[in-house]
Order: C-alpha cells, then sequence, then structure tokens
C-alpha cells in the first residue's frame, strides 16, 4: 500500500537530482564562449559527482544585468568584464560580501580582454589610431558607457590615451567629445552595437572587445572585415562572482563555486583562449602567445584610481560622459 508513495517520493527525489541547474548571468559578447564552456563542465561535473546539471545563460550590456540581478533576477552566478558592476550588488542589497574578489585567483578575473577596432575590409578610411576616430566624417560605432561595460572600456580606453601620450585632463575630455560627436547610434551593449556595425551596415569603425572582432571575422570570413589594434589599449579583466544570497536559497553554492572554479582549469582557460579572451594561466596564454597581438595596455586602477573613482567621475548622473553627450 506503501509502494506508490515510494515511488513518488523517488520520482521526486530523483527529478530533483538530475534538474539541479544554475543561471549564469553574463554580459553581451561572451554566448559563444559560454556555450561551449558550460558543455564542458556539465560533462566535468557528471565524471566527478554523476550528477546531470543544467546551466541557462543570459546576456545584456553588463551594467543593465546587473541592475537586474539586484532588482530580483536569481542569478547563481555572474559573470562581468568589470569589477564595478559587480560591486552593485553588495552596494544595492548585500547579495554578495564586500571583498568578493579575494575568492577567487587574479581578483576573481580568470581572464582578460582589451577594446580594439574594427573596419570594413581594406579600412577604407585609414583608421590606425585612436586620433583617427576623432576627425570629421568618421562614424564610429560604440555601446552606450551608460548600459554597457564593454562601452564604459570604449571610452575609457580613449580618454586613457591621450593620457598616456602625454595629454591632460581637459584634452582628454575635449578629444572624447569629439570621438562621440561621430557616434551615430549608442546600442545598449555590445552585441547590439555588432549588429548595428556588420548587418545594418551603419559606421566605419566598431570599437568592441578583441574576442568579439575575432568571432564577427571567424562567423563572417576575413574577406570583410579588418581587425586594427591602436597604439595603446585599456586591459580588460572579466570577473565572476556567485550570488550568496541566491545560490543559499537554491542550495546551489558547491556547484556554483565549482563552475567558477573550472574557469582557472586548464580546459576553462583553453576554452577562452579559442574564444579570443586571454587567458591567465601562463602555460594556455604561452600556447596560445601567437593569437594575441602584443598590445601596450593600462589599468583602470593606473590610470583612473579604480573603478568606483572612475565610474562617479565618467559614467554617474551628471559625470563627464553625461556632459560630453548631452552637448
Amino acid at each position: 500500500m506503501f509502494r506508490p508513495l515510494i515511488l513518488a517520493a523517488l520520482m521526486v527525489a530523483s527529478s530533483a537530482y538530475a534538474d539541479t541547474a544554475l543561471l549564469n548571468v553574463s554580459y553581451d559578447v561572451t554566448r559563444e564562449f559560454y556555450r561551449e564552456y558550460n558543455t564542458a563542465f556539465i560533462n566535468y561535473w557528471k565524471q566527478k559527482t554523476g550528477e546531470a546539471v543544467t546551466v541557462n545563460q543570459a546576456h545584456g550590456g553588463s551594467s543593465k544585468q546587473v541592475r537586474s540581478v539586484a532588482d530580483g533576477l536569481e542569478a547563481d552566478v555572474v559573470t562581468m568584464n568589470q569589477s564595478n558592476d559587480i560591486d552593485v550588488l553588495y552596494e544595492r542589497g548585500k547579495l554578495i560580501p564586500k571583498d568578493w574578489q579575494k575568492r577567487l585567483p587574479n581578483a576573481s578575473s580568470p581572464t582578460t580582454s582589451t577594446t580594439v577596432f574594427l573596419v570594413r575590409k581594406g579600412n577604407p578610411k585609414r583608421i590606425k589610431d585612436w586620433d583617427d576616430l576623432a576627425k570629421p566624417g568618421i562614424s564610429v560605432v560604440v555601446p552606450n558607457p551608460k548600459t554597457s561595460g564593454n562601452g564604459k572600456y570604449s571610452y575609457l580606453a580613449a580618454w586613457g590615451y591621450v593620457l598616456k601620450t602625454g595629454g591632460n585632463e581637459v584634452k582628454a575630455k575635449d578629444f572624447v567629445a569629439k570621438l562621440f560627436k561621430n557616434v551615430p547610434v549608442l546600442d545598449t551593449g555590445g552585441r547590439g552595437a555588432t549588429t548595428t556595425f556588420v548587418q545594418r551596415g551603419i559606421g566605419d569603425v566598431l570599437l568592441t572587445f578583441e574576442n568579439e572582432v575575432y568571432l564577427i571575422k571567424q562567423e563572417l570570413g576575413s574577406d570583410q572585415f579588418d581587425v586594427v589594434y591602436p597604439s595603446v589599449s585599456v586591459l580588460a579583466e572579466n570577473p565572476v562572482t556567485v550570488v550568496d544570497r541566491v545560490v543559499d536559497k537554491h542550495k546551489t553554492r558547491v556547484l556554483a563555486q565549482a563552475y567558477l572554479e573550472y574557469l582557472y582549469s586548464e580546459t576553462g582557460q583553453e576554452i577562452a583562449a579559442r574564444h579570443h579572451l586571454r587567458p591567465r594561466l601562463e602555460s594556455v596564454f604561452a600556447k596560445h602567445k601567437a593569437d594575441f597581438k602584443a598590445i601596450k595596455l593600462f589599468t583602470i586602477d593606473e590610470v583612473f584610481g579604480g573603478w568606483p573613482k572612475a565610474q562617479k567621475t565618467h559614467f554617474a548622473d551628471g559625470g563627464y560622459f553625461d556632459q560630453i553627450y548631452l552637448k
């Protein structure tokens, strides 16, 4: 008489065991990377524990994505392109600890990238460096720095270029203002900007992450676009964290932590390198060194005093970007 109840209980337990899931909320241009990475992690976890898991992905502009999590989207992990966005999860709801960056190596950033230029085949406007982007008649496509980490890095790379080549803050502001006068549309995220440039045919040059430009060339062929590396650019670090409040609610902390730690494994770093994200593991980077052009890079800390200061000065309401773009 108890057999149906026992069978039902076993079915529920089996279902719960088999359907363990994570939600990874990430920035706009990592869809393809995490699609391959998730498959590798799921296989790794199955072999290690016998547990079948699923990993769901959500992508959009970095700043916009994090606000969604702060407002209630139950991400088990967030994988972003700037620490400032992840800090919001502490500041707006104590969803994570203040010192979240100390929990994994390299300030919880398993990969890096940088801002480069994608131009039309043959580079008809002869764009070689940042100075060219502020010239009359050049149309620049870049994501909105208010909603996109990709856009923030592009903006700060241009600003930092002026400072690194002998200019001061006044000259930097004037230069970036001229550059943004050449921006015909501000998409909310990096993938939207890619669509504007590639599919809608708008713009002479797209500013985006190195991994995105190589994905475009890979998908559409090398006969449509060229990559231009500027003389100097910004180091874009890609930080990750578990969302403590959510994993404790979902009881997925062990799984979520393992998911992020696997990013640092040789397999995770190899997948990152294949998707043109710069790996932090020296042995993997050395293996793929020829795939990553040497370029002078500066950090946000070095030039802007860290992300909190950069955010307040440049991207907060009434900050430099508002002053530049509203004009």
